[in-house]
């Protein structure tokens, strides 16, 4: 979520003036969700106070200190059906009541569990906020009368995708469902069009191949995918990506065509340690073949790459073991 919605939340509160929050602010309310659309922001929205100052406060700080944090929403769409839908038989026990009231709510919610709340809220509310850590819920659609949404107080992780090939389509679309941030390159526009590439970014290089690849600029916290067609620009890509650092590479590929472009890549002044870092063949190793299939591999790594960067080796455990995992 953007800093600047945040202090026009806190400055409208703060003058005790209705705040307003566009779409663009808060994206879970436009992506068709059942219950979670604009007309639910909208009343969310109105019922907003002076009170949920301390939330909105949280969760600006949290973006200053580059927390692992979501700013939470409670929607309700049957009050009556949200305070009295109270445990099945499979879910675990929260009590006999169900959500607090009938009311929405905003919540703050950190990784570290720690929530901040201007509302009353009952055990069961408290359980669904602190799934939001989850990204953004894993149980919005378990209880009646009521469901929950969230935004992240976080950058999303960009992903290059360096070649508009077939993978590199199917792979746009399913990162960008999982959280990630979509740059596609490629210098042929009828590879990189809109109908191939709706939600990703896209930038269509001048010149010749890869020429002009030089005049982009990564972070080194971005990840990249050496996607290009036919693998003719693999090696260009493969050094752009390691001059800049970032994060992570991955190559897609066989052992023969990987041989020649590490000759290449060191050719043009990368180091033999800079090779290794490259990830290929890129991707888990399940057998896919397919673009489908090997889109679903290579974004289930960068998942995993993700989940590893963010969280500690002793926190990843915990998680484990939470799954019956260990």
């Amino acid at each position: 979520m953007r800093r600047e919605a945040l202090e026009s939340v806190i400055a409208s509160l703060e003058r005790g003036e209705a705040p307003a929050l566009a779409l663009e602010d808060v994206p879970a309310f436009s992506k068709g969700r059942p219950h979670i659309d604009a007309a639910a922001l909208e009343g969310l929205v109105g019922s907003l106070t002076e009170d949920d100052l301390p939330t909105f406060r949280r969760a600006l700080r949290a973006i200053d200190e580059g927390d692992l944090a979501w700013l939470g929403f409670k929607l309700v769409f049957d009050g009556d059906a949200a305070v009295s839908n109270v445990d099945n038989e499979v879910t675990k026990k929260y009590g006999e009541r169900g959500s607090a009231d009938g009311r929405p709510l905003v919540f703050f919610c950190n990784d570290a569990k720690e929530v901040v709340c201007s509302r009353a809220y009952s055990p069961r509310d408290l359980f669904q906020m602190k799934d939001v850590t989850r990204g953004p819920s894993m149980h919005t659609e378990q209880f009646d009368g009521l469901t929950w949404a969230s935004v992240p107080l976080f950058d999303a992780v960009r992903v290059w995708l360096l070649g508009a090939s077939d993978v590199a389509s199917y792979l746009a679309r399913y990162a960008g469902q999982v959280g990630f941030d979509v740059t596609v390159v490629d210098y042929d526009p009828a590879f990189i069009s809109a109908e191939r590439f709706p939600d990703a970014h896209r930038i269509v290089l001048e010149g010749e191949g890869f020429s002009q690849i030089e005049s982009l600029e990564a972070d080194p916290a971005d990840y990249v995918c050496v996607l290009t067609r036919g693998h003719m620009h693999d090696p260009e890509s493969c050094v752009w990506a390691l001059q800049r650092g970032v994060h992570y590479v991955g190559m897609m590929g066989c052992k023969g065509k990987n041989e020649t472009v590490h000759d290449l890549v060191i050719a043009s002044g990368a180091t033999e340690a800079q090779w290794e870092s490259v990830k290929r063949p890129i991707g888990l190793s399940f057998g896919a073949k397919t673009p489908a299939e090997l889109a679903i591999a290579i974004v289930a790594e960068l998942i995993d790459v993700r989940y590893r960067q963010r969280y500690s080796e002793e926190a990843r455990e915990r998680h484990e073991r939470s799954l019956g995992r260990l």
